[in-house]
């Protein structure tokens, strides 16, 4: 399973990565879920547990790594998640559905959309351009996420008649540990189970 993580910018897709890399390592016989960072934003893998160790490093190396899309970097993460054979990979990508993002998740499998805002029909909306993107590539959609940013709670997964799990994650903050998040947990439980059915 090569599993995009994809929806607007600043909705929480890193931290979500982050909180389900480690919720997935908790699940008795998980697969590893090796991350690919597939963002010139300076946001590797490496950089929530830097927030968490200092803040202030971790924003200064942000900012030197950070660049635009190049042909090389298209071509070095397009090859990265067309070549790798590891049951669950988790592809972090950037927040528009551009060509570059076309190019690096043609070999991708499946997705996770991930999206905020005060008004579900608003939220809907900036899903749409991700379900096209998705459906142009073949993607099969696991769950829809409502990133509550200002919510105190989660609200659980729940399998729609779509084949869709649909759900909210409250406050993605970086910094914040979000692997122990019941949509969180619920989420890495579902995605080892698909790993599990695919074997």
């Amino acid at each position: 399973m090569k599993l995009i993580l994809a929806g607007p910018p600043r909705s929480g897709k890193s931290c979500l990565r982050q909180g389900l890399k480690q919720a997935i390592r908790c699940v008795p016989g998980a697969p590893y879920p090796y991350v690919i960072t597939a963002c010139p934003d300076g946001e590797g893998a490496w950089f929530q547990e830097s927030v968490n160790f200092d803040a202030e490093a971790a924003a200064k190396y942000k900012a030197a790594y950070k660049s635009k899309f190049t042909p090389e970097f298209v071509q070095r993460v397009t090859d990265s998640v067309k070549n790798c054979n590891i049951p669950l990979t988790l592809v972090d990508i950037g927040g528009i559905p551009s060509v570059e993002n076309e190019e690096i998740c043609s070999s991708a499998t499946h997705a996770i959309l991930l999206a905020g805002d005060t008004d579900q029909e608003i939220w809907s909306d900036r899903l749409k351009i991700w379900r096209e993107f998705c459906g142009k590539l073949n993607l099969k959609i696991i769950a829809e996420i409502y990133s509550d940013y200002r919510g105190t709670e989660d609200t659980l997964p729940v399998l729609g008649q779509d084949g869709v799990y649909k759900g909210s994650v409250h406050y993605l903050e970086r910094g914040e540990p979000t692997d122990q998040r019941p949509t969180v947990k619920a989420l890495a439980k579902i995605l080892v189970d698909l790993v599990g059915e695919n074997d």
